[in-house]
């Protein structure tokens, strides 16, 4: 395949990616009930530094959908110190914060990394939100899902923070609307949410044998195991399983079973590239792509992901150049798309 250079005058024609057709960012609504404040100490030149973020799985897919171009609302509660911490620091990222008064502070994790390995020194969990912080959030993220392309539901730690009935409620709601809805969740959360019903479920092939879906990480087992989480309400369910082809179960389709093959590229952290999967799939739907090249988008975002320190991250140019080296192909072998 002949490469362009921007050196390279007499060249007479740029590859075909370089030329992004102009198109909606689409608006997306991320349900994530108490993001938690992250402190990391890190070896610095002559003195250690520590570095405030914030964190936590809904923050990590809003911040990377925000990255490919989206409209990001992101729906959540914050109290205490943390979470006028966390208040700031959100502000300061291309995210609408939308957020419920918490009744208790934000959970908070401190970090030592001057080893070079993570050595937790401090987790600190959020308590349950009562009942006024939780009315005010749902009616946060109804109001931001009504607004939204596609709301993005994702889970918390821990998981019981929040009442799952909300996530049916939520849901439901949204659905009873016409709206986009896709999960990544485990626990009584995505029980909640399977048994409303929801457009897309991602899950990790460890969570999928964890939560008693499959009884291995066999591939015969992952697929049954995601025909399973179909018939409890996903239309469509991906099981990510790391640098191994994903798999999605297709309802819609009369349960097509197809691999998402990624790029091959030598890890460095594996940890979020499931949430980067998730975010840039439904940056893809909230564009108008098909479900497809949705997933291309979210295959090309968790491979970039994994070369990288730092959880969703990546950019876009980086991640829609990659969308191209995704095969879709049915279990047959034979390329989808």
């Amino acid at each position: 395949m002949r490469r362009w250079h921007p050196h390279l005058r007499h060249a007479r024609a740029k590859p075909r990616l370089l030329r992004r057709k102009p198109e909606r960012a689409g608006k997306i609504a991320v349900f994530a009930p108490s993001p938690v404040l992250t402190v990391t100490i890190e070896a610095g030149t002559d003195r250690p530094e520590v570095h405030l973020h914030a964190g936590g799985q809904g923050f990590w897919v809003a911040r990377l959908a925000a990255t490919l171009g989206a409209e990001v609302a992101l729906c959540c509660a914050l109290g205490g110190e943390p979470g006028r911490v966390l208040r700031g620091l959100i502000d300061a990222e291309p995210i609408e914060l939308r957020a419920a008064a918490g009744g208790t502070p934000n959970g908070v994790y401190i970090h030592d990394r001057r080893t070079g390995s993570r050595v937790e020194i401090v987790h600190v969990d959020s308590n349950r939100l009562d009942r006024h912080a939780t009315d005010e959030l749902y009616g946060i993220a109804l109001g931001a899902g009504l607004d939204a392309d596609v709301t993005m539901v994702t889970g918390c730690q821990p998981p019981d923070i929040i009442d799952p009935d909300v996530y049916r409620r939520l849901v439901t709601d949204l659905r009873a609307n016409d709206k986009l809805v896709i999960a990544d969740l485990t626990g009584a959360p995505l029980r909640a949410a399977l048994s409303a019903g929801v457009e897309l479920l991602r899950l990790s092939e460890e969570e999928l044998v964890s939560e008693g879906y499959a009884a291995s990480d066999e591939l015969t087992d992952i697929a049954a195991g995601a025909k399973r989480l179909h018939e409890a309400g996903a239309h469509r369910v991906l099981i990510s399983r790391g640098s191994s082809p994903a798999v999605l179960i297709d309802g819609v389709t009369g349960l097509r079973t197809v691999e998402l093959v990624p790029p091959v590229f030598e890890a460095v952290d594996h940890r979020g590239t499931g949430d980067s999967m998730f975010a840039a799939t439904g940056v893809g739907l909230a564009r108008g792509m098909s479900m497809i090249d949705a997933l291309r988008l979210g295959m090309a975002a968790g491979a970039l992901n994994a070369t990288r320190r730092g959880l969703g991250s990546g950019t876009r140019d980086e991640i829609e150049r990659l969308a191209a080296h995704v095969t879709v192909r049915p279990r047959d072998g034979q390329p989808v798309g």
